[in-house]
C-alpha cells in the first residue's frame, strides 16, 4: 500500500507570506498567516520512503499531491470561538498530586482555581484541567476522584468566562465537565480508552484534541519503536481522526497532538519537532505540548521540570514557526512574550511600535 504526505518547507510569515501566497508563489498554511514556498513530498511504499523536494509551484500542477496539499492549505474553523490565525496558548492547570512537573503546586480546587485566573492574565486562551496525571509510570485515578478534583474548577473557571479545557480519557467526566461549562475536551488517549468517548463527543459535538501515545502510561516508555515516527505518528492521527468522523463528530471540531514525550524517545521527541510542518496534511489544527518534559531537561541539563521554562519556550516557538495553532504550556508569561517579539519581528507594522 502506498501512502503520500507532504510537509511543508520554506516557511514565511506576515506580509511576506501573504505577498508569496497573492503571487502564486506560495501556498498558505491551514489559512492562517504561515505560509510554504517549497515542501518534502514523500511517498511511503511498505518499507521503503522516498522523499523529494519541490518548490510551491510545482507541487500546486501535480493531481497526485492534490488531495493532501488541500488539507495543509484549507482554513481552519475557529474553535470555541478562537481564531486560529495565530499560535493561541493553552495553560496547563494540574489538579494532581504528582504530575511530573507541577503535581502539588494545585493540589486543591481553590488553588487550580486561582492558578488558572493567573494564566489567562498572563496570555492563555485556554485553560487546560487536568485530574489524572498521565506522566510515564502513572497508575491513573477512579472517575470519583478525578471529578471532585476537575469539576468545581471547570465550574469556577468558565464561569468567570474563560474557554476552558477539559484533559481527561473518562466519558463520564467529559460529560460532567461539559455541563459544568467546558467548551473543549483533551483526550490523550484520542478516544481509545474509555468504550463510551467516541459517542460522548459525537453527543457533545465539542471540540476535541485526539492525541497520539503508545501503550498506557504506566508502559509507554518501555522501549518505545516505530518504523520512521514522524510517518508512524501521522498515519495513527489519521486513523483516529476517521475513527471519530465515523462516530459523527465532524472533522471542523478535531484537533491533533502528536504526543510528545507519550510512548516516544528523546529522540524520537525531535524528529516530530522537526518535522511538525507535516502534521498540517492531516486537514486539523494542530495542538503541541512539550512543556518541561524530559527531553528537554536532557538537552539542557536541567533535573527539575520547574527549571525548564527557558528550553520549554524555545520548544514552543520551533512549534509556532512550523503553523502549530495551540501551544500547550505552563509557564504562559515567559510563552507569550516569546511568541510577541518573534510575531513582531515577523510583522513589524503591527507590532506597536
Amino acid at each position: 500500500m502506498s501512502r503520500l504526505y507532504v510537509r511543508p518547507l520554506g516557511l514565511l510569515w506576515g506580509e511576506d507570506a501573504q505577498r508569496a501566497v497573492e503571487a502564486g508563489d506560495a501556498g498558505g498554511i491551514a489559512g492562517g498567516l504561515a505560509a510554504f514556498t517549497m515542501a518534502e513530498v514523500i511517498r511511503r511504499e511498505g518499507a521503503k520512503i522516498i522523499r523529494e523536494r519541490h518548490g510551491y509551484k510545482d507541487l500546486a500542477q501535480r493531481k497526485d499531491v492534490g488531495g493532501r496539499l488541500q488539507l495543509v492549505q484549507m482554513p481552519r474553523a475557529e474553535i470555541a470561538g478562537l481564531s486560529l490565525n495565530g499560535p493561541l496558548i493553552m495553560g496547563i492547570v494540574n489538579v494532581t498530586p504528582d504530575s511530573f512537573s507541577d503535581g502539588g503546586e494545585c493540589a486543591s480546587p481553590q488553588e487550580a482555581i486561582a492558578h488558572g485566573r493567573q494564566l489567562a492574565l498572563e496570555g492563555a486562551s485556554i485553560i487546560d484541567i487536568g485530574g489524572e496525571s498521565t506522566r510515564p509510570g502513572s497508575e491513573g485515578v477512579s472517575a470519583s476522584e478525578e471529578r471532585s478534583r476537575v469539576v468545581p474548577v471547570v465550574k469556577a473557571l468558565a464561569e468567570a468566562g474563560h474557554v476552558v479545557s477539559i484533559d481527561t480519557r473518562k466519558a463520564s467526566i467529559m460529560g460532567e465537565a461539559a455541563r459544568a461549562g467546558a467548551s473543549m475536551i483533551n483526550d490523550v488517549s484520542a478516544l481509545q480508552f474509555d468504550s463510551e468517548a467516541l459517542a460522548t463527543t459525537a453527543e457533545l459535538k465539542l471540540p476535541v484534541c485526539l492525541m497520539h501515545a503508545r501503550g498506557s502510561p504506566k508502559t509507554m516508555q518501555e522501549d518505545p519503536q516505530y518504523e520512521d515516527v514522524v510517518l508512524d505518528v501521522f498515519d495513527a492521527l489519521e486513523a483516529f481522526i476517521e475513527r471519530a468522523e465515523s462516530a459523527g463528530l465532524k472533522r471542523s471540531l478535531i484537533l491533533a497532538d502528536p504526543g510528545i514525550g507519550f510512548g516516544k524517545t528523546y529522540r524520537h521527541n525531535l524528529e516530530i519537532l522537526k518535522s511538525l510542518s507535516i502534521y498540517h496534511g492531516l486537514g486539523v489544527p494542530l495542538v503541541f505540548g512539550a512543556s518541561r518534559k524530559a527531553f528537554i531537561g536532557a538537552l539542557t541539563g536541567e533535573k527539575a521540570g520547574s527549571d525548564r521554562a527557558a528550553g520549554s519556550v524555545g520548544a514552543a516557538v520551533a512549534a509556532a514557526v512550523q503553523g502549530a495553532q495551540v501551544l500547550r504550556v505552563h509557564d504562559v508569561k515567559a510563552t507569550a512574550q516569546a511568541l510577541r517579539v518573534w510575531r513582531a519581528a515577523a510583522e513589524p507594522k503591527d507590532s506597536g511600535l
